[in-house]
């Protein structure tokens, strides 16, 4: 009995540690080409390189949609905002999802909109719309009232009314740096159409001072819960997406920052409203629909445009926000499972599914039974104290030591902290991001597939109180 037990503990202790070494060497190679990649783009004189679009006659006009539920805490600020940016010529599109606040009700007072009479063309599926408004003091700031259907629904009905070639989804709480459309912009406008989607990098606004939608000091907070979460998007961002972009299987483009080809948008079906997961599921439609027609096109990741956007600080409500991501992720793979390990589909087939697949979406379920196998082997004590400490030290070079990587790339390449104390705080928490933060994210993470399983789609509202005063 004895060694049958030992047989399985073993067993299971091998597969996970096997399992973490292939993870942390695949983490190593994206992390060696992010490195690279972010040498070769910093040794530009970056703030002349895109003045010059100020003046190009090229530009490409944009439709900025911001989708908005609820969310009269920021709404004035976030649009504030996005008026003042650096671009030629753009329009911003608030899509109001049927809000039980007052969303509609300060959009209209504040900016002063009219409402008007405009025939829409439908192509792509929609809630009907309610009532349009166009400001009265800012001809380019447009305001749909619509029946609520969600994210993606609101999205859809902002595609259809928009005017220009390109759009932007935005969440209603992000606030924009002035030259971000500048930078985001600029694959597209020098791949002459090539590159057809455009994905910016978002950072963590709590902690930041805001006044009117423009930032004045970028700063930390004093919650440790917000802090983690200021270190996984560094590592989600400036690792991650940099790696995958740089060989075209990137398969997300955060929905909170992303510029589309509405061409192209609209031919793959617009945005679904089937899932939790809309921004990632419409990225791999289209890598889908640009593999089956053999087109050559490109969609990519650029650091240095940055979104900033508020995110929860307490475990109520990251909980659902964890959850429904992972949901969203399984959702995504599961609806086009039929490219993973299929050549047909490419890299986008051979790598980037497997990839997600295997870390990306098994990673919690693995780490969290590596977590229980860690426990037992500390009971069962003897030999196996050799197995636990061995998935304790893998454990926290797969989270904390490239954690604290990515804080160094951060400082190293954007420098968007200026204080040195700020650095340093963030790279403390990362040491301690295996010990409490980590475990958290995954055991949540879990919760999402077996919600998915068993069928749960709620997963509760998001509550903002908004970052900018």
């Amino acid at each position: 009995m004895h060694s049958i037990l030992w047989g399985m503990v073993t067993g299971f202790a091998w597969f996970i540690a096997i399992y973490m070494i292939i993870v942390i060497l695949f983490y190593s190679v994206i992390m060696i080409i992010s490195l690279l990649q972010l040498r070769r783009e910093y040794h530009l004189e970056r703030d002349q390189v895109y003045e010059d679009y100020m003046e190009d006659i090229y530009t490409k006009p944009v439709s900025i949609l911001v989708p908005a539920y609820n969310e009269e805490a920021g709404i004035i600020q976030s649009v504030r905002s996005l008026l003042s940016i650096n671009y030629p010529l753009f329009e911003v599109i608030v899509v109001n999802d049927g809000s039980t606040d007052h969303t509609c009700e300060k959009m209209i007072e504040h900016y002063q909109m009219k409402e008007i009479s405009k025939v829409v063309r439908k192509q792509v599926e929609s809630k009907p719309i309610k009532k349009i408004y166009q400001s009265s003091i800012l001809t380019n700031l447009f305001l749909i009232d619509k029946e609520n259907g969600g994210k993606a629904d609101a999205l859809n009905v902002g595609l259809n009314f928009s005017h220009y070639p390109y759009f932007c989804s935005l969440d209603g709480d992000s606030v924009l740096e002035q030259d971000a459309f500048l930078k985001v912009m600029k694959p597209i406008i020098d791949s002459n159409e090539e590159v057809i989607a455009s994905g910016g990098s978002v950072r963590i606004a709590n902690g930041c001072q805001i006044k009117n939608g423009f930032i004045y000091k970028i700063g930390l907070p004093n919650k440790p819960l917000v802090m983690m979460q200021i270190i996984e998007y560094l590592r989600a961002f400036l690792m991650g997406r940099i790696g995958l972009s740089r060989y075209n299987i990137l398969l997300i483009i955060s929905g909170a920052f992303g510029v589309f080809s509405k061409h192209w948008v609209i031919k793959a079906g617009g945005y679904r409203t089937n899932t939790v997961g809309e921004d990632m599921e419409l990225v791999v439609r289209i890598h889908k629909m640009l593999k089956e027609s053999r087109l050559k096109k490109k969609i990519v990741y650029v650091p240095d445009p940055v979104c900033w956007t508020e995110v929860p600080e307490s475990m109520k409500y990251l909980r659902r926000q964890r959850r429904r991501w992972h949901q969203g992720l399984l959702e995504s793979l599961w609806a086009h499972r039929e490219i993973t390990f299929n050549p047909k589909y490419g890299s986008i087939g051979l790598l980037a599914f497997p990839y997600f697949w295997i870390v990306e979406f098994s990673g919690p379920i693995i780490e969290l039974i590596g977590y229980v196998m860690m426990m037992i082997c500390f009971l069962l004590r003897g030999s196996y104290i050799e197995f636990a400490i061995l998935l304790f030290l893998l454990t926290c070079l797969y989270g904390s030591i490239f954690s604290m990587t990515a804080v160094l790339l951060e400082e190293w390449s954007l420098t968007k902290y200026p204080k040195v104390t700020d650095i340093l705080k963030l790279f403390v928490f990362s040491l301690t991001e295996t010990l409490w933060y980590r475990p958290l994210t995954v055991f949540w993470r879990c919760e999402g597939v077996w919600n998915m399983i068993r069928g749960k789609r709620s997963w509760g509202e998001m509550k903002r109180k908004g970052v900018s005063e």
